[in-house]
This record gives structure tokens, sequence and C-alpha cells, in this order.
């Protein structure tokens, strides 16, 4: 009777599932829509999607093609994997579509972030920002200010084993701090760090608001950052002294065309925040390792970096020309940024039933732009499994050949880069499909400053380090790119 009980229990548990999950697809069965599975009521795909990552996607794509419906993140989902539509979609925000990031991100961010905002609002938040981070200033003031740091960062790393993912993630932090509060970044960076790595946590969380949740930390974290910038602001206002920095910058409203409320200020520092310390701590961390994977590549990149420091006093900074010269530098970040995939893709939402691709989204549903696939797609970056940064340097198929055998040790034409080549009028850097940094008008405004920090970083550690991995560290790929139990290296000098 017991085993009865038992069997007759799973399959009632059985029929309600399947049940259950035959009632949502029946519910997103609507004329139009692409073919797709949607999963189970309110958390949908989403759990096979975090886990599986680009498994699941790939799994959709050989099932449905290449665009096709699903449900994650909180919400019904179309998913792009076509380059000329993902582009389409990134070029024509204007045109039905706006921003649809998670509600935990919008919740966490700020309802004022450049994330959130959109017309005419968007184009104003996008101009304060710009106004910020221009080449001028970049060159005149944060670039100083970004060279200080760094030698300071990295001094006293001889002879020690070191956790690199959590170097650059605290540099990656402290550096913008810097750049935005100045002086006084030191007194609140401690108990200000603490509090924004919660935050990132809960921006890529499920919206549930309760305890021990990383949307609830998240949430309250934002509170405690409000409040400690808040007082930033007040004290400023109260001392009247004048600030060369970014939230000095974003106070002077007589002098900023952009005029933003202290609640627009605070957003716009989040954002900066927020915008900067991934991409850059992980592109950062990720160089580590192919550098140490890939001997040639270090040596050509050292090459470069001893070069400008012959031409310098050791005291002194780089400064602009420096890094506009930095050519094989900027090639191993895109290089770094396009193998390890910092970003996997960009949420859109409809503003009314449209049509794309042959089908109808309705409103008020969401499209995951997935460009993950285009960073290895052999036809744009052939061998593109393999870390090569002249790739992004090629001018002509005889140098692309030529580094080939540098990296693989033998020479064999290849009549397929020949035919890409031919097809390649300029850089990589400005091709259609080159979506590392975004397209269109939501283009990461902050991509040179991200360079200038990567660039300088590198700079000082493989001029003044060499480095082995200690060994046994995993990485993961997705959601984020991280090492869950770090990355471990032991430095000496060089």
């Amino acid at each position: 009777m017991a085993v009865f009980m038992v069997v007759l229990g799973v399959l009632l548990v059985l029929c309600i599932c399947s049940a259950l999950l035959r009632w949502n697809e029946v519910r997103y069965r609507k004329k139009g829509l692409p073919p797709g599975t949607m999963g189970w009521p309110v958390f949908g795909e989403t759990t096979e999607f975090l886990k599986q990552g680009p498994n699941f996607m790939k799994n959709q794509r050989a099932r449905y093609g290449s665009f096709f419906k699903s449900h994650i993140l909180g919400c019904p989902t179309i998913v792009s994997m076509e380059p000329e539509i993902n582009r389409y979609i990134l070029m024509n925000e204007a045109k039905g579509l706006v921003p649809g990031y998670p509600q935990s991100m919008l919740d966490i961010l700020g309802k004022c972030n450049i994330a959130a905002v959109h017309g005419s609002t968007h184009k104003y938040m996008r101009g304060a920002l710009l106004a910020l981070i221009s080449p001028t200033l970049i060159r005149d003031q944060l670039l100083p200010k970004i060279d200080e740091f760094m030698r300071t960062h990295l001094s006293n790393w001889d002879n020690q084993i070191i956790n690199i993912q959590e170097k650059t993630k605290e540099m990656a932090l402290l550096s913008s701090l810097k750049q935005i509060a100045g002086i006084e970044s030191s007194s609140i960076s401690q108990p200000f760090m603490i509090e924004f790595f919660k935050l990132v946590l809960g921006t890529l969380s499920l919206p549930i608001d309760l305890p021990g949740t990383n949307y609830r930390r998240g949430f309250q974290a934002r509170k405690n950052i409000i409040s400690m910038l808040s007082q930033l602001i007040e004290e400023r206002r109260a001392s009247q002294e004048t600030h060369q920095d970014m939230l000095g910058c974003l106070m002077r409203s007589d002098e900023n065309r952009h005029k933003l409320t202290d609640e627009e200020i605070i957003d716009q520092i989040i954002t900066i925040l927020y915008s900067g310390y991934e991409t850059v701590s992980t592109t950062s961390m990720m160089a580590i390792k192919y550098l140490h994977d890939h001997p040639r590549v270090l040596q050509e990149l050292r090459k470069e970096h001893l070069a400008i420091r012959e031409r310098k006093n050791p005291e002194d900074p780089i400064n602009w020309n420096d890094l506009k010269s930095m050519r094989f530098t900027r090639a191993v970040i895109f290089e770094t940024s396009r193998l390890a995939t910092i970003v996997n893709g960009v949420l859109r939402k409809t503003t009314q039933d449209m049509e794309l691709n042959g089908f109808v989204i309705p409103k008020g549903w969401r499209i995951y732009v997935y460009t993950r696939e285009n960073n290895y797609d052999p036809f744009v970056y052939p061998e593109p499994l393999t870390f090569n940064p002249w790739r992004w340097l090629v001018r002509d198929c005889f140098i692309y050949d030529f580094f080939s055998y540098l990296i693989h040790g033998n020479y064999v034409p290849n009549d397929r880069i020949t035919y890409d080549c031919k097809n390649q009028d300029k850089s990589l850097e400005s091709q259609n499909y080159f979506f590392i940094f975004g397209g269109g008008s939501r283009q990461c405004p902050g991509k040179e400053l991200g360079i200038a920090e990567i660039s300088t970083f590198l700079h000082y550690f493989v001029t003044r380090y060499r480095w082995e991995e200690i060994g046994g560290d995993k990485l993961m790929k997705f959601p984020r790119v991280e090492a869950p139990n770090g990355l471990h290296i032991r430095v000496s000098c060089y």
C-alpha cells in the first residue's frame, strides 16, 4: 500500500507539472509569434538559462532557429541571434524599441540611470555623461588620476601570491571612485566597496523582495550608497570649494548645460561606477590570464610598453600620446573582450506590437539581442577560438598569415582567411557586427575611458612583474565571467 501511494503521488506530481507546462505554452500561443518554449509559470526558463547559459541558447537555436521565444529573467522574451536583425534593433531604438533591462536592475540602479531612460531623456542624460568623459577631459584630468592610482595599486606585489580577480575588482571600483570624488574617495572607499559589491549581485537576480535574497541585499546597498553620496554632496555645498572631478562637474550647474537634480546626479554616479566596474575588472583579469597562456602575445605587449618607458624618466606618468601609441595593447583588450565575451548581449522592450523578422512581437515583450555568438563567427573572426590580438591590426592577408605562423608555429595558406581579408577594408573595430561595446545610440559611452584604465593597468603590470598561475582555479563564462574561488598568481619582479 505504501509503495502504491508513493507511485500515485509521483504520478500526480508529474501530471500537475505537465499541466502547468502545457498551460504556460497555451497562454503564450499567439498568432505570429516565433517558435520556442516558455517553461514554467512565473519562473519560465530562467533556471535553465542561468545554469546552462550558451548551451541553452545553442540547444534552442538547434530546435527553433536563430529567432525564438522564451521566458527568462521574469518576462516573455524573444531571443535574436541573427547578426542582421541584431544590428537593426541596436541602430533603430526609436522605432518602437526601448531599453528592456530586468526589473531588479532598474530598481537597484535607479529610475534616472541611463539604461532605464529613453527618447529625449536618454539624449539629455547621455549628454551629461559624455561631458564628463570627453577625450579632452580624459587627457587633462582623468588620465593623470588613473596613472597615479595604478602606480599605487600595483606597488609591493613582488614575491606575493595574489588573487588577481580580487585585485582587478578593487582596481576598477576604486579608480572610478577617485575620478568621481577625488581626494575624498579615500575616506569612503572601504564602506562604499562593501555596499557596491552587494549592489552588483542584486542587479542580476529575480526581483523577490524577501530577507536573504540578493535583490533585498542589493536594494539595501543602494540605499546605503545614496546616503554616502548625499552626505558628500551636502558637505561640498557647505564648503563651497571647487573640485576638479566628475562630481564637481555634475554639481556646477552654472558651467554645465546638462543641469541635473541631486537624484539624477546620484543615479549618474552609480551608473558610471556600475557600467565600468565589471567590464574593466573582468577584462583586466582575463587579459592577465590570456597573456600568461600566450607568451608570444605577452612578449609583443611588453615590448610595446618597455619602449614607452625607455622614452621616460622612472617617475614620468603615462600621457595622452603614450596612450594613443598603445596599438597592440588596444588589440589585446579587444581580443580579450571578444574571446572571453564579457558582455553576452543587451535587452530591449517593445512599446507597441511590431513586426520583426517576419513575426509579430507583442507590446511589452523583451527582445534579447544575443551577440555572444557573433564573437565566434569564423567568417568575421577566422580561427575564432584562438587568442590572436593581431587580427585587430590586420590590413592585408600576408600580415595575418605571418602572425598565424607566429602563434601556431606552422604556415598553412588559408583560402578562407584570404577571402575574409579581401573583404575587410578597415580594421575589425569598424566592421558592421562589432557589438563588443554595444551599438547605435547606446554604444558604451565610457569605451575610451575603460580602455585607458585597462591600458594603464597593463602598462605598470607587465613592466614591473612576471607571474605564473598557482593552478587549480576554475573559470565560469556565464552569466558572468568569473573565477568562483578566485584566480591566484605568484608575482615576481621583472
